[in-house]
């Protein structure tokens, strides 16, 4: 049937994240990580993840890569396209979700796009326009602190408004409660004003699977993993899709296991507090030795020997007066460069070690490691925690599993869960 759905996604864990939903819906999916190279082969799949590393890149360098990631997927003749952002709408006031997703309409020669980041089953949720992380709002969350995108206001019309070119309306939780006609009715009418987008409520899956069916016409699509719950059965309904059971199905291949975490959020650290208690689990500090090759020389050797059945850990995540005080001391970028070249070369080292299921957390370690490792594709398998499922690498020449969990995902025995699950069944 060719491609039926297409994402570009600002980050890779975000893109893995979105992968997993369609996955659900019983889409063959693969991610493909950076912009394919032109004439590049097609995967077999129903749907292709592009993950980019955009998120906080500079805003003419988020456009012009999206925009070359569409220009691959128009290629492969994909129907309709998704713009995967962060389901706690991570970015500026200069952008980039909003530059963007204004670039990615122009090129569509579409007039309107709805917007929902919303993640119910992970606390996201959209009510007024307002977006909420648990029982608070964005704002009040912890993500007012977050060190390359503090988001300080919780009204997605505002965000939206302050960074497009364009209007921005809301469809109302009271509509998308009606469902999806009622929602589809709503999009015609932002559309038939020249509301360029449209924020749309969403408390529960039971109205992205709304969402989902009334833009089923729609070119473009603009939220979290969420906002493509409904579209499998879209094409189902047409006739295009007929995969189901088995779009999960990865081998298995044997090896270490590790993980190696860069993200601050509360929910990382509350993984790695439950970790150390379990299995080795080796902190380190790089406000104390800020050198990413003498960091990674010291968690390679500490690793040495504990490699085994049992997983490590090898974080450098902190708490936030540290992550700041290390922004003071060498400036936000280059201590984010820091972190994410140690890491990068730690996971590199672990896996010519022999590690062969690696669980990266946090969104740009991720893609740090990703490209360290030159991974280019992931085929898409079981969901861990929600939002986060093992991938296999493809065309590595060693099998290679990874997990790629955004820093906020995941219960608290996320790691020790992840390999549990990779174990034969007694």
């Amino acid at each position: 049937m060719g491609l039926l759905l297409g994402a570009i996604a600002d980050d890779f864990t975000g893109a893995t994240d979105l992968a997993n939903t369609l996955v659900k819906g019983g889409m063959r999916t693969v991610q493909i990580i950076g912009v394919p190279e032109a004439g590049s082969a097609m995967p077999d799949a129903d749907a292709i993840v592009v993950a980019l590393k955009s998120r906080t890149a500079p805003v003419a360098d988020a456009v012009a890569e999206s925009l070359a990631a569409l220009a691959w997927l128009q290629k492969a003749g994909v129907r309709q396209v998704i713009f995967k952002v962060c389901s706690t709408f991570d970015s500026t006031d200069a952008g980039n979700i909003g530059p963007v997703a204004d670039a990615l309409l122009s090129a569509l020669g579409a007039p309107f796009a709805p917007v929902c980041p919303a993640f119910p089953t992970n606390g996201r949720t959209v009510y007024q326009g307002h977006l909420f992380v648990g029982a608070a709002l964005l704002n009040e969350s912890g993500m007012e602190n977050h060190p390359l995108t503090p988001m300080k206001d919780a009204n997605l019309v505002r965000v939206m408004g302050r960074q497009s070119g364009g209007t921005v309306g809301l469809v109302p939780f009271v509509t998308v409660e009606a469902g999806a006609d009622a929602t589809r009715r709503a999009f015609m009418g932002l559309r038939e004003r020249g509301t360029r987008y449209g924020i749309v409520d969403a408390v529960s899956d039971q109205h992205l699977m709304a969402l989902g069916e009334a833009a089923a016409n729609l070119p473009l699509l603009v939220g979290g993993s969420g906002i493509a719950m409904g579209l499998p059965a879209n094409f189902r309904r047409d006739g295009s899709l007929a995969h189901g059971a088995g779009a999960d199905d990865l081998p298995l291949p044997a090896g270490h296991a590790a993980v190696v975490a860069g993200s601050c959020s509360r929910a990382t650290l509350a993984q790695i507090g439950l970790a150390r208690d379990a299995v080795p689990t080796l902190e380190l500090d790089p406000l104390a030795e800020p050198d990413a090759a003498a960091l990674a020389a010291r968690a390679l050797a500490w690793a040495e020997s504990r490699l085994g059945a049992a997983p490590i850990v090898i974080a450098a995540s902190a708490m936030p007066e540290k992550v700041a005080a290390l922004q003071g001391k060498l400036g936000r970028d280059a201590a984010g460069m820091l972190v994410e070249h140690a890491l990068a070369n730690i996971a590199e080292g672990l896996v010519a070690r022999g590690v062969r299921r690696l669980v990266i957390a946090g969104g740009e370690t991720s893609g740090a490691v990703v490209q360290r490792l030159g991974v280019t594709r992931l085929r898409i398998g079981a969901e861990i925690d929600p939002g986060v499922p093992w991938t296999l690498a493809e065309g590595q020449g060693t099998p290679l599993l990874l997990a790629l969990k955004s820093g906020n995902f995941g219960g608290r025995d996320f790691f020790l869960k992840a390999f549990a699950m990779l174990e034969p069944a007694s």
